[in-house]
C-alpha cells in the first residue's frame, strides 16, 4: 500500500486547496522518505489526522478530537475563513495490490460547517491510470469500513501512523497499554484463533439450548440473563475504574503541583521559620561576641598596628643613635689610649721621626673611624638599652594580637554572611495567611488524593467479585448443561466443540510463542541495530500475555529497563513498532509526527542513518527545524533517501497554513 496523493481543501489551518504529493517514486526512482516541515502548531499533527479522518471517517482515532461527536469534530476542522458556500475537503489517493494488479482509489469526503445527518459525504473513486479519470464505485462506498479494516485494520494503525509523544508514553509503560496489546495480537494474527472459540462458545450455547426440555431452557435463560446482567454490570465497573484511575492521575498531578506551588512560594520555608529565627539569634549571638572579643584586643597594644611603620622608623632611629653612643664611647677610649702610647714612646727614648710616623699614622686611622664609624647628626629620640629591649617586645606581641584580630575579623565576615543568608531566606517564606493558603490548598489537594485512591479501591474490589461472580455462573451453567443434555448427536458437537477449544488453545499457545519468538529476534535485531552501545544488550525477550519487554546481556543477565536513558527506551519502543511491522508481513506505509524528541545527537544519527530509510517502503515524516535540522537532512540527503520535501509554512496573523516546497534549509 502507498499513499500516492493529499489533498485538503479548507481543513483546519489549510485555507483553499492544497495539494500534496506524497509518491516516493518519480522517474523510475523510488526512495522511500517524504519529509514535511513545520514549526509546533504549524499543522503537521492535522495531517496526519487528515489521512486518518479520509481512512476511518468516525471511527478515526483524531488528535483533537476528544469526546466531542463526530458532527461537531467535523464542524471543528471546518478551516475559519471558509465561505459559506464552500465545504471542507479532505482527499486520500493510495496505491494496493487488488487480483495481483495494481490499483488506485481516492477517498473523498466533504462535508459543511454543522453537517445535515452529523455526517461527512463519502465518495470512492477509482483511477483509471491509462484515461487518467476517476470513476465512482458505490458498492466500496457502502461496504466501506470493512474493505478498509483489510487492508489497514483500523486496530493496527496506532502502529503505523504515530508521533513521538505515543513513542515516548510506549517506553516509559513496562507494560504496554490495552489498546497497543489489542493492535499487537490483530498484527500478529493472534486474535483469529480467540474469535474463533468465542464463536465455538456461541454455537455451544446455542446447540444447549436446542436440546434443553421447556423447564431447563427457562433455567438456563434465567443463568445467562443473570450472566448478561453481571458481564455487564462487570463492563460498567471496569470503565468507571478506568475513569477513576484517569482522575486519580489527574488529581496526582494537581497534588505535586500545588507541592511545587507550595515549596516555590516559601510554604516550606514558613514551615522553617522559627527553626531559621532561633540560627539567625544564634548566630547574632555568636557576632556579638566576636565583636567583644575585638574590642578586649582593642584595650591592649593592637591599636599600636595603625602607626607601626612609625614605630618601625623609631626602633631604627634607637639602634642607630645607640651604635653611634657606642662608637663614640670607643673612640674616647682609643683617643686616650693614643696620648698614653705616645708619651710611653717619648719616655721610652724611641727617635722622634719614628714618633712622628706613628703619630702621623695614629691621625689618619682617628679621622679614618671618624669617616667611617662617626657620622655626627643629630640625635633626638635618645633612646637606652632597656627602651629598645620594650619596643622590641611591643613588636612581637603586636604581630600575635594582629593574627588574632585577623580571625577574628574572617569569623565575623562569616557569620555575618550566614546571618544575611538566613534573613534573605526568611524573607522569601511566605506570609502567615498565604502560609495558610498553601497548606490548605496542598492538604485539600492530598485529600482528594486520599478520596480517590478509595474509591477506585472499593471500586477494583468490585470488579474482582464481579469477576468471581462471573466465572461461578459460567461454571453453574456448563454443569447445568452438560447434566440436561440427552440428544447424542449436540452432546457430539459440544464434545467436540470443547476438543477443538482445547486444540485451539494449545494452537493460539504455539502460535503466540512462535510468533512472539520471531518478533523477539527482529525486536533485537531493530534495537541492535538502532543502539549505538552494541554491547549494552543481547538479546530482547518478550511476556506472552503482557507482550513487556524483558532485557539480557551477553551473560544472560537481566538488564533493567531504569539503566536506559530516555533515548534508548525511545530507541527501544521504536524497534518495538519496527519488529512488529517486520513480524506483520504487511507492506504498509509509516507516517511519523515529531519523529526525534528528547534524543541525543547519537541516537538521532541511528534513526536518521538507520531507521528512516529502512522503516518501510514508504516513510511520512513530520518534524520541526529542531529536530530533523541541517545536519540531519544532509544526512538524508546524501543517502538519496528523500524522495520529496515540503515545507508548513504558518502565518501567525491570518492563522492559515500554506503547503510550499522544499524544506526549512
Amino acid at each position: 500500500m502507498i499513499f500516492v496523493e493529499l489533498v485538503l481543501q479548507n481543513f483546519g489551518p489549510y485555507n483553499g486547496r492544497q495539494v500534496i504529493n506524497l509518491n516516493p517514486q518519480e522517474n523510475d526512482n523510488s526512495r522511500p522518505i517524504l519529509l514535511l516541515g513545520g514549526m509546533n502548531g504549524g499543522g503537521k499533527t492535522t495531517l496526519m489526522d487528515a489521512i486518518r479522518l479520509a481512512l476511518y471517517g468516525s471511527r478515526a482515532q483524531c488528535s483533537n478530537r476528544g469526546n466531542l461527536s463526530y458532527s461537531d469534530f467535523l464542524s471543528q476542522c471546518v478551516n475559519s475563513h471558509t465561505p459559506g458556500i464552500e465545504k471542507t475537503r479532505v482527499e486520500l489517493l493510495f496505491e494496493h495490490i487488488e487480483n495481483d494488479q495494481p490499483v488506485k482509489y481516492r477517498i473523498v469526503r466533504t462535508w459543511e460547517k454543522n453537517p445535515k445527518d452529523g455526517k461527512d459525504n463519502l465518495g470512492i473513486l477509482e483511477l483509471d491510470v491509462a484515461k487518467q479519470e476517476d470513476w465512482l464505485r458505490e458498492e466500496l462506498v457502502n461496504t466501506w469500513d470493512d474493505y478498509i479494516e483489510n487492508l489497514l485494520p483500523l486496530g493496527i494503525s496506532n502502529l503505523f501512523l504515530f508521533d513521538g509523544e505515543q513513542v515516548k508514553e510506549l517506553a516509559e509503560q513496562e507494560v504496554p497499554p490495552p489498546i497497543v496489546v489489542d493492535a499487537i495480537r490483530g498484527l500478529l494474527g493472534l486474535e483469529l484463533a480467540e474469535r474463533l472459540g468465542v464463536d465455538l462458545e456461541i454455537v455451544v450455547n446455542r446447540k444447549r439450548k436446542e436440546i434443553a426440555d421447556t423447564k431447563d431452557l427457562v433455567n438456563i435463560e434465567e443463568i445467562e440473563k443473570r450472566l448478561k446482567q453481571q458481564q455487564a454490570e462487570y463492563e460498567e465497573k471496569t470503565k468507571q475504574l478506568e475513569k477513576l484511575k484517569t482522575e486519580l492521575q489527574e488529581l496526582e498531578k494537581e497534588k505535586q503541583d500545588a507541592f511545587d506551588k507550595f515549596v516555590y512560594e516559601g510554604g516550606k520555608i514558613a514551615a522553617e521559620r522559627n527553626q531559621l529565627e532561633l540560627q539567625k539569634k544564634q548566630k547574632t549571638t555568636d557576632v556579638e561576641q566576636a565583636r567583644q572579643g575585638m574590642c578586649q584586643l582593642a584595650d591592649s597594644i593592637l591599636p599600636l598596628a595603625l602607626i607601626e611603620p612609625l614605630l618601625t622608623q623609631a626602633q631604627r632611629q634607637g639602634e642607630k643613635e645607640f651604635r653611634i653612643q657606642q662608637a663614640q664611647i670607643a673612640r674616647d677610649i682609643l683617643f686616650e689610649r693614643d696620648k698614653r702610647l705616645l708619651n710611653w714612646m717619648t719616655q721610652a727614648g724611641i727617635s722622634e721621626e719614628q714618633v712622628e710616623k706613628i703619630k702621623a699614622f695614629l691621625e689618619q686611622d682617628e679621622e679614618t673611624l671618624r669617616a667611617n664609624l662617626i657620622q655626627p647628626e643629630e640625635s633626638w629620640l635618645l633612646a637606652d638599652a632597656e627602651t629598645l629591649s620594650q619596643l622590641g617586645n611591643i613588636f612581637y606581641y603586636l604581630q600575635n594580637e594582629k593574627k588574632i584580630a585577623k580571625q577574628q575579623i574572617d569569623i565575623l565576615a562569616n557569620k555575618e554572611e550566614d546571618i544575611v543568608t538566613l534573613e534573605r531566606q526568611i524573607q522569601t517564606a511566605a506570609e502567615p495567611e498565604a502560609y495558610k493558603q498553601l497548606v490548605d490548598a496542598l492538604e485539600a489537594a492530598q485529600n482528594k488524593v486520599s478520596q480517590m485512591k478509595a474509591a477506585s479501591e472499593v471500586t477494583k474490589r468490585s470488579c474482582d467479585e464481579l469477576e468471581a461472580e462471573i466465572k461461578k455462573i459460567k461454571k453453574d451453567l456448563q454443569e447445568y448443561s452438560k447434566q440436561n443434555i440427552d440428544r447424542k448427536n449436540y452432546e457430539h458437537i459440544i464434545t467436540s466443540a470443547a476438543k477443538v477449544q482445547q486444540t485451539l488453545k494449545l494452537f493460539r499457545e504455539k502460535l503466540t510463542l512462535r510468533k512472539l519468538n520471531k518478533l523477539e529476534v527482529e525486536v533485537t535485531e531493530c534495537f541492535r541495530y538502532l543502539l549505538h552501545k552494541s554491547d549494552l544488550v543481547h538479546r530482547v525477550a518478550i511476556d506472552t500475555h503482557t507482550f513487556s519487554l524483558s532485557l539480557y546481556d551477553v551473560q544472560g543477565k537481566p538488564v533493567p529497563k531504569h539503566r536506559l536513558s530516555a533515548g534508548e527506551k525511545q530507541l527501544l519502543a521504536i524497534a518495538f513498532l519496527w519488529g512488529l511491522a517486520r513480524v506483520s508481513g504487511r507492506r504498509l506505509p509509516v507516517a511519523i509526527d515529531t519523529p526525534l524528541g528528547r534524543l541525543d545527537s547519537s541516537h538521532r544519527n541511528n534513526l536518521v542513518e538507520r531507521y528512516f530509510p529502512s522503516a518501510s517502503h514508504q516513510v511520512i515524516l513530520l518534524s520541526t527545524d529542531t529536530e530533523i535540522g541541517k545536519k540531519e537532512v544532509k544526512i538524508l540527503r546524501e543517502n538519496e533517501a528523500i524522495a520529496r520535501e515540503y515545507l508548513l509554512k504558518y502565518d501567525s496573523s491570518t492563522r492559515q497554513t500554506t503547503v510550499e516546497p522544499g524544506y526549512f534549509w
